[in-house]
């Protein structure tokens, strides 16, 4: 895999006065601009703009690594918050004797790093990152099969670390030190007219969509027919004046198509639209590839058809697509943010009624008996459980108890708390008075940086396509977070504010409409089709023999839970799949690229012995690999747990 921004410095020389001018000069960094002066050089990725203290506006796009660098002169590491957009960048810089790497608020573009104090090692994909060594950290597969990716700052390897959304990281002789450049203020204060705000919000999503396809003669849009996709569909058609393309997603399988939504939204803003059903062979020929191009293990099943939607787009001659992502996070549309409200109605409730109800929900409960009541019970269960655990009281592993799925010797290798650390640590960052205001920024960190802008710039990056997302914007964000939370979700109304200001815009019935976006129905799939069962067979039988996940639970889950419940355990099987299939990508890789000391020994030798010392060579490498080692919960994996 190639990356697009990466680097190499030897700290030891950056460090050493006579030594640092040659280092500025001879220094070769990757990146979309590259810029030097005298004592700096700077790379960056991205479509950033730089926040201008002499002029109105912000830089023009040429140019740009040369503003940021003069931004830095002037301002250090303050520089990260005066940059709007998407961005990565590295700036490396003799007189201050440092280097500082930074990412945008939500980490559309996202930075990798490995540094041991003699030198510093970057990259935009973590398997890129320079001498970052075979060894795979256990505790990020563990939080893998919890969170169905890896969140920030972990990653799959051992000795390279990620930067989290909003964050930059300062390496100098103290070491290396992260900090968040974009804090996490709401003003929950602040009233304003609705119908002001409606316009603004419009104009807001309008102009986004405008920077989004300056430069690009065709530009299409993802379309899946809910608010946010059709939103930006309809926007895109205003904006250029023509109809817009827009890719669509169905599936032959019961309550996972929304084509008919999508339609809706296509013929009412006069889209050029196009459809693609995915099938059960579609999974079998691109899973591996699908898992193997992400630089880590990665399971948000609509990886796969988000890659056929940007596919289509880049073969019908688009230059560049838009996605929706962002207004369930921004505005409040995620169903669970009604859930949680419903329970902290029930903790409101005075604690002599609670002492009463809370009994009568025990395991042992008659009430638990009664299909009504089981669910009620089920919910003041999980209400007692304290924010943010209560956000993944569905947790899959959880459910099926991590002794039960893990090997003893991996899971004496691990914390299986850390998961619910690292999420209060989260939670902890933002201070919103309201509950609605900490659960979208908790989600910025795991459902949109760590999970869904990871899936579709994985899928566009296959695909070969840009990828811009107008909700996005760091306006939009800064006008979400002035919005008082009662508009986000009133009372148990999701969004309410922007279903509000977009009547008349979009058509009733997908404001009606409950989202669900491009779900899976793999594990429907993988009961019916002999095919994609063998690949997955194939996959998790191999998987069982690397000491990671428990034989017997592989033979369970395939002989017992998946048959009973397809819809729910197909989660699973397709997390533990696709690891797998990323495993067997890295392994491939290690067998194809020889150390320096088989580079020598080649040269010298036959090709028969050179392919032979190749191998073994590599064999070796790939042994000590596997030996040494929010997602947000489904509606479906909510109503089962509830009821268990």
């Amino acid at each position: 895999m190639k990356d697009r921004l990466s680097g190499q410095i030897d700290l030891i020389s950056l460090f050493d006065a006579d030594a640092a001018p040659m280092l500025i000069k001879s220094l070769a960094l990757r990146g979309d601009e590259v810029a030097r002066d005298t004592h700096a050089i700077c790379a960056v990725i991205g479509s950033p703009s730089v926040e201008s203290e002499n002029a109105a506006g912000a830089s023009r796009p040429s140019g740009l690594a040369t503003e940021i660098l003069k931004a830095w002169h002037t301002n250090g590491t303050d520089v990260a918050s005066r940059i709007r957009g998407a961005y990565a960048l590295a700036i490396v810089d003799t007189r201050r004797e440092c280097v500082f790497l930074a990412v945008d608020r939500f980490a559309i573009e996202t930075l990798c790093y490995r540094s041991d104090g003699k030198t510093l090692a970057f990259s935009d994909r973590a398997d890129c990152v320079h001498g970052r060594g075979d060894e795979l950290d256990p505790q990020a597969i563990f939080d893998y099969l919890y969170f169905h990716m890896i969140p920030a700052p972990r990653t799959i390897f051992r000795q390279v670390r990620r930067l989290p959304a909003a964050h930059g990281v300062l390496v100098d002789r103290n070491g290396a030190r992260e900090t968040r450049h974009w804090s996490l203020h709401f003003d929950e204060q602040h009233r304003q007219p609705f119908a002001a705000a409606r316009d603004t919000f419009r104009n807001l999503i309008r102009d986004s969509i405008a920077e989004d396809v300056v430069g690009h003669q065709r530009v299409g849009a993802f379309l899946s027919g809910g608010t946010d996709s059709s939103t930006v569909a309809g926007m895109l058609c205003q904006v250029t004046g023509k109809p817009a393309p827009a890719y669509s997603i169905g599936f032959d399988a019961e309550g996972y198509d929304e084509m008919v939504y999508a339609r809706l939204a296509a013929k009412h803003f006069g889209c050029e639209h196009y459809e693609y059903y995915v099938t059960p062979d579609d999974l079998v020929t691109s899973i591996p590839a699908v898992a193997q191009h992400h630089d880590q293990p990665f399971g948000n099943s609509s990886a796969l058809p988000a890659y056929y939607c940007a596919r289509n787009a880049q073969a019908d001659g688009c230059t560049k697509m838009l996605a929706g992502d962002g207004g369930d996070e921004l505005f409040g549309g995620n169903s669970r943010y009604a859930m949680q409200r419903l329970f902290e109605f029930y903790h409101a409730a005075p604690k002599g009624i609670r002492r009463l109800i809370e009994p009568m929900c025990a395991d042992n409960s008659p009430l638990r008996r009664i299909p009504g009541l089981k669910q009620a019970t089920g919910y003041v269960r999980h209400s007692r459980v304290p924010m943010p655990d209560r956000l993944e009281s569905f947790n899959l592993i959880t459910q099926l108890d991590p002794a039960n799925v893990l090997t003893a010797d991996f899971l004496a290798q691990i914390d299986i708390g850390e998961p619910s650390r690292h999420m209060q640590a989260t939670w902890n960052e933002c201070n919103a008075p309201s509950l609605i205001n900490r659960m979208l920024a908790y989600d910025w960190r795991y459902t949109l940086a760590d999970s869904d802008l990871p899936k579709v710039r994985g899928a566009t990056q296959m695909a070969g396509i840009p990828v811009a997302y107008p909700l996005l914007s760091d306006r939009l964000t800064d006008f979400s977070m002035a919005l008082q939370p009662d508009w986000k979700l009133r009372r148990f109304r999701l969004r309410w504010f922007f279903k509000e200001a977009l009547r008349g815009f979009l058509p009733d019935e997908i404001i009606r409409k409950k989202k669900k976006g491009f779900g899976l129905p793999f594990g429907v799939w993988t009961t019916r089709t002999p095919g994609l069962r063998q690949l997955v067979e194939d996959s998790l039988n191999t998987l069982a023999k690397r000491g990671i996940v428990r034989p017997d639970f592989i033979q369970k889950l395939m002989g017992e839970l998946l048959p009973e419940h397809p819809g729910y355990y197909g989660e699973m099987v397709w997390i533990l799949t696709m690891f797998e299939q990323w495993l067997r990508g890295q392994e491939t890789q290690r067998l194809s690229t020889p150390t320096m000391m088989e580079c020598k020994s080649l040269a010298k030798a036959r090709m028969g012995a050179r392919l032979a010392s190749l191998s073994l060579g590599s064999a070796c490498r790939a042994n000590r690999l596997f030996f040494r080692v929010a997602r947000k919960p489904s509606r479906a994996a909510e109503q089962f747990a509830l009821e268990a």
